[in-house]
């Protein structure tokens, strides 16, 4: 990624990781800000210039640290070194708010963070795992900062803790040979090709995915895989059958004997609704009337009575591929 500007605030520049990205990215205009949550020139683009906005970066200093509580495959999600994505699937959970959360921030505060999380792992008279990835992609800001690598090496060589994300991107090379000592669970999303190609744009290739996946196990991480979100597209039956058989052939023995599984189902919104209706006038309706229903205000979900019945379709059809071991959850 060359972003067209970037966008930053002042304080940033004391910062190592932001001196390094002032020098990386000199070649683009540099804007100053007050705060990377109120950049107002941004907050008044209309709906049509999403795709445009995803061009952007955003270098900001991180001020929120509070720590989540979760009870998934997590402890705690924890507020970490990005938010947001330059890629652009349809249905992205990112997108609460247009104009806060369409654009990738960095936050150059990392050392800040870590020892947050290190001091919290050790204090703490059980093992924590940490989900350092549920506000970006944290694969994919790798390209860009290293902060992935930075994070193992120095998380890893402590005694206490895990660290977890997931990712919808197969640029692993740089994680493979590093010393991450088991405490760090990579997860991988998947979900049908045909979705991806036109649902998921901007992120990588099933096939991709999941030899990144495979390689992972094979530098000795602990993995796990999210085939999420589900979505009840048209012909979706014959489309996650086609996934699974994919999965089952395709990866490795040495995954396929640890993964866990979570399973999640998709969520729309109006916003989404909103943004897609303009930005990608040509692309996939996501909005099904007839299979979805209210969920709180301004959400979508599908009706119960669809839901059970895809729920109990990719239980039996996992379970028999995997093993009814393999399923963590399913929401």
């Amino acid at each position: 990624m060359f972003p067209e500007k970037v966008y930053y605030e002042p304080d940033a520049l004391s910062y190592d990781l932001g001196k390094m990205l002032r020098e990386k990215f000199g070649g683009s205009p540099w804007i100053p800000i007050e705060s990377h949550n109120k950049i107002d020139e941004l907050r008044t683009q209309p709906n049509s210039a999403f795709r445009d906005l995803k061009r952007l970066l955003i270098v900001g200093v991180r001020k929120t640290h509070r720590y989540v509580p979760n009870t998934k495959t997590s402890d705690f999600l924890v507020p970490y070194t990005s938010s947001g994505c330059s890629a652009s699937c349809l249905y992205c959970y990112l997108v609460c708010n247009y104009n806060k959360c369409a654009y990738l921030r960095l936050f150059v505060n990392r050392e800040e963070m870590l020892d947050k999380l290190e001091k919290t792992a050790r204090k703490s008279e059980r093992e924590l795992t940490f989900e350092i990835g549920s506000n970006s992609d944290l694969v994919l800001e790798n390209t860009i900062t290293h902060n992935l690598e930075w994070t193992i090496e120095r998380f890893a060589s402590q005694e206490k803790g895990f660290l977890t994300f997931p990712t919808k991107f197969n640029m692993v090379g740089p994680l493979l040979p590093l010393e991450h000592r088991g405490r760090v669970v990579f997860r991988m999303s998947v979900n049908p090709q045909e979705i991806i190609r036109t649902i998921e744009l901007g992120t990588s290739p099933l096939e991709q995915r999941v030899e990144a996946l495979n390689q992972m196990a094979e530098a000795g991480y602990r993995v796990g895989m999210l085939i999420a979100p589900i979505l009840l597209v048209e012909n979706w039956k014959p489309q996650y059958l086609e996934l699974l058989d994919f999965l089952e052939a395709k990866l490795s023995d040495r995954v396929k004997r640890s993964v866990g599984i979570e399973v999640i189902f998709m969520t729309y919104s109006y916003v989404h609704r909103a943004i897609n209706s303009e930005a990608f006038p040509k692309g996939s309706d996501l909005y099904d009337p007839e299979r979805m229903t209210g969920r709180g205000r301004g959400k979508y979900c599908y009706r119960p009575d669809v839901r059970n019945e895809a729920e109990a379709f990719l239980r039996r059809e996992i379970e028999k591929r995997f093993g009814a071991k393999s399923i963590l959850y399913i929401v």
